[in-house]
């Protein structure tokens, strides 16, 4: 939308732009004059690339390529970023918004490595108002910004709540301080490893028919499936040993140990993915108290000294059968959950309260910054 006043520039003409390419043999983690982007920690001398004012950085490949953010004062960044700097008509905190406005990553190319160079987008054209309209711009997008930063925080923090009520009722469940009673995971439940080897193909994936559950569609605790990774009915009567029940707890068997999600009524007949594996409780237990001991540092130190792979850690069905866990009384399991039932009724209205300000956030960026 063109605005009175507003002239169009091409990234090119209004900023100037330096890759780091420095190499680092050393990092001092905490000791030095300069702190380091990229890469963990501080480091000493001037003799690499610097910028003595703030600057915007943006990730050139690798892992989060295309991420743009403002950076302070006297630090660095690694070979894998891109320092930006805008020239005298346009504001550093602007020029972020709107290069965060491009979407850099519908620019990245490359299979292996991903990656973006200025090339890829410095002919890309922005709006360029007057200063005080930038300012005025900023300060708006700014508030909205910290509006949802605060809100994710406390969705961090209610998180730490639950896992903090969790050590207190019933203590660490390695060192079982308490002295519940012990038993192993197969007294307690079956054990089932999802399909492998000719039982399942990338072929047989579909859109809009039942969804696998791998570990990437397990995120905080709950399945979070996507419909183009589906199978159709006729496969799906294949997969019956795989098919999940409400109640069951569903973990990641290899890669990020630790990982795994309570299978609700709505996921009630979704398939366990090859990533995957489940416990179906035989006996009397809560699945929320076993979700949060699966997601204890201790629980997860003992699975990945037993997981094997030297690539990628994998755990199988006798590692989660042999896992010795503390049992304590059901009626207390049942007031935990009942307690993280709380919480998670608070961050629902927290999450509520951030898509409303993310929507209010992207309209504004899209009436400063679209076509």
């Amino acid at each position: 939308m063109q605005k009175q006043n507003w002239i169009y520039k091409k990234i090119n003409d209004v900023c100037e732009k330096a890759s780091s390419n420095i190499v680092l043999n050393k990092i001092e983690n905490n000791v030095g004059d300069y702190a380091l982007f990229g890469a963990s920690g501080f480091v000493k001398g001037v003799d690499f690339y610097h910028r003595d004012e703030p600057y915007i950085g943006i990730v050139k490949d690798g892992s989060g390529v295309g991420r743009v953010d403002v950076y302070p004062a006297k630090s660095s960044l690694v070979g894998t970023m891109q320092y930006i700097l805008p020239k005298n008509d346009c504001s550093l905190k602007f020029l972020c918004y709107a290069l965060q406005s491009l979407k850099l990553t519908d620019f990245v190319t490359g299979a292996a490595i991903p990656h973006i160079y200025f090339r890829d987008y410095g002919e890309c054209v922005i709006p360029v108002p007057p200063l005080a309209t930038q300012s005025r711009i900023v300060s708006e997008l700014d508030l909205l910004q910290s509006i949802i930063d605060k809100q994710k925080a406390q969705l961090k923090e209610l998180d730490t709540l639950a896992q903090a009520i969790f050590y207190d009722m019933f203590g660490d469940p390695v060192e079982n301080e308490k002295g519940w009673e012990v038993k192993k995971m197969k007294d307690l439940a079956m054990v089932k490893i999802g399909p492998f080897g000719s039982l399942l193909h990338t072929s047989d994936y579909i859109t809009g028919g039942t969804p696998l559950v791998n570990p990437i569609h397990m995120k905080n605790g709950k399945i979070c499936s996507e419909n183009s990774f589906t199978i159709s009915d006729e496969k799906k009567k294949e997969m019956q040993p795989y098919l999940l029940k409400k109640g069951d707890v569903i973990f990641a068997r290899r890669g990020e140990i630790g990982r795994c999600a309570i299978v609700s009524e709505m996921e009630d007949g979704y398939v366990c993915g090859t990533g995957s594996l489940f416990v179906r409780f035989t006996e009397p237990i809560s699945e929320v108290f076993v979700l949060f001991l699966t997601k204890s540092k201790a629980i997860i130190k003992e699975l990945v000294s037993k997981a094997k792979g030297a690539t990628m850690l994998n755990i199988n069905c006798k590692i989660v059968e042999d896992l010795q866990i503390p049992i304590p009384p059901l009626s207390l399991q049942q007031s935990f959950a009942q307690k993280v039932e709380s919480i998670e009724r608070q961050k629902e209205l927290i999450n509520q309260s951030i898509r409303e300000a993310q929507t209010l956030f992207d309209s504004r960026m899209e009436y400063y910054f679209g076509e």
